[in-house]
């Protein structure tokens, strides 16, 4: 049997899928498990979205669409990234696609050379390594520091800039953190990218789920709007993981090499979801309000709870639906994961397969309900006096 292309190797995988595995194969035993390891909202899709699909499939949409997207979206998505990032964008440097994550692998494949540098947030989305070293890059990390609220020390992040840097990768709010970057980080990231004529890849996927300060955007600077990639998606806010629509806005001279990418790969999106976005993108946003409300009130929940216990550290997240707790305390953070699933029933992710900067962290989603919270919050505490009275 012939090998592997080589080009496959340096793929990763997301631990989200790898544990979710595992406790579906407890859960299967007859244990019972709290998932806090999957960033995926447990509200519905809001009834209008879902309509709007109804509708669309009711009249035969369920055909090819255009390979950028269908006008309706690409103008919907083209108004909601004018009015919140303050520039003006035309819907014709709109790209839609089936999810987020396609349109990192078009950034890195249309702008990344063998031998290129990319910087890229550690800890940070595995995906974005992933892509990057695909594409024949070589993934250099610049550091969050806990210590900063998980942000990054602009004069480290100056220093990891070399001749061969050609992009970097910024995800505000972030993941796996709940960190976001504040206009004086970004006006650092636009600089450089100025100075030194840089792509900049902003995934921006969780935007509409901060808490205490406004979402900036790198895109709303001078001089980036002809440089950034700036991804957005339905799945998180709009509680649509699994209607696997994103898209993106980009610079003028990357749309045709998005446009060939698409058509050799996936063609275009479906029609119905894309009619779906487009009635999310434009009709009321209360129910987009109700969920980062709720997101904020379990954030307090579960950054109070792992406060109360001895060993554990968090940090309050000012975005998306993830907390970090620092543990090293109780130890390795891949033997205290795989502890807690197959002796307490808690299903999270290790802060490291994020990346050396999250060692000793874990991953803890909030995107679930405020009993199964608690529920977690008991067993996490038990297990963790537990470890420390262990000799």
């Amino acid at each position: 049997m012939r090998r592997l292309a080589a080009r496959v190797e340096p793929l990763g995988s997301e631990s989200a899928f790898s544990v979710l595995k595992r406790a579906r194969e407890l859960e299967a035993q007859g244990r019972d498990i709290v998932h806090v390891e999957i960033g995926q909202p447990d509200f519905n899709t809001p009834a209008h979205i879902v309509q709007a699909a109804y509708k669309a499939i009711r009249a035969g949409e369920t055909g090819y669409a255009p390979t950028m997207g269908l006008p309706e979206m690409r103008e919907a998505a083209a108004l909601d990234a004018s009015k919140r990032r303050g520039i003006q964008i035309d819907p014709e440097d709109v790209i839609v696609a089936t999810g987020a994550k396609p349109l990192l692998f078009f950034a890195a494949l249309a702008c990344i050379e063998t031998g290129d540098e990319v910087l890229c947030p550690n800890p940070g989305f595995p995906i974005y390594e992933s892509v990057v070293r695909m594409a024949g890059g070589t993934p250099v990390p610049y550091y969050l520091k806990e210590s900063r609220g998980f942000r990054f020390d602009i004069d480290q992040f100056q220093d990891a800039l070399t001749d061969r840097t050609a992009m970097a990768i910024l995800n505000s709010p972030h993941n796996p953190t709940g960190g976001t970057l504040s206009k004086t980080e970004l006006r650092a990231v636009a600089d450089a990218a100025n100075d030194r004529g840089l792509w900049v890849l902003s995934d921006e996927v969780y935007g509409r789920l901060v808490y205490d300060e406004p979402h900036e955007s790198v895109l709303s600077f001078e001089g980036m709007r002809g440089r950034t990639i700036m991804v957005d998606g339905a799945s998180k806010a709009y509680a649509m993981t699994g209607w696997r629509l994103g898209w993106a806005v980009l610079p003028p001279a990357l749309k045709t090499a998005f446009e060939l990418l698409t058509v050799n790969s996936n063609s275009c999106a479906p029609p119905f979801t894309q009619r779906a976005g487009a009635a999310a993108l434009n009709g009321p946003q209360d129910c987009v309000q109700r969920m980062r409300l709720e997101f904020a009130r379990r954030r307090e929940i579960v950054v109070d709870g792992l406060n109360a216990i001895d060993g554990i550290e968090c940090a309050s997240p000012q975005g998306a639906f993830y907390a970090f707790p620092n543990i090293r305390q109780l130890g390795n953070d891949k033997q205290i994961a795989d502890q807690l699933l197959e002796e307490a029933g808690v299903a999270s992710l290790w802060g490291s397969s994020f990346g050396d900067g999250g060692t000793g962290h874990l991953r803890i989603s909030y995107a679930t309900a405020v009993e199964r919270l608690e529920e977690a919050l008991r067993r996490i505490r038990c297990f963790a006096e537990k470890t420390l009275r262990a000799p």
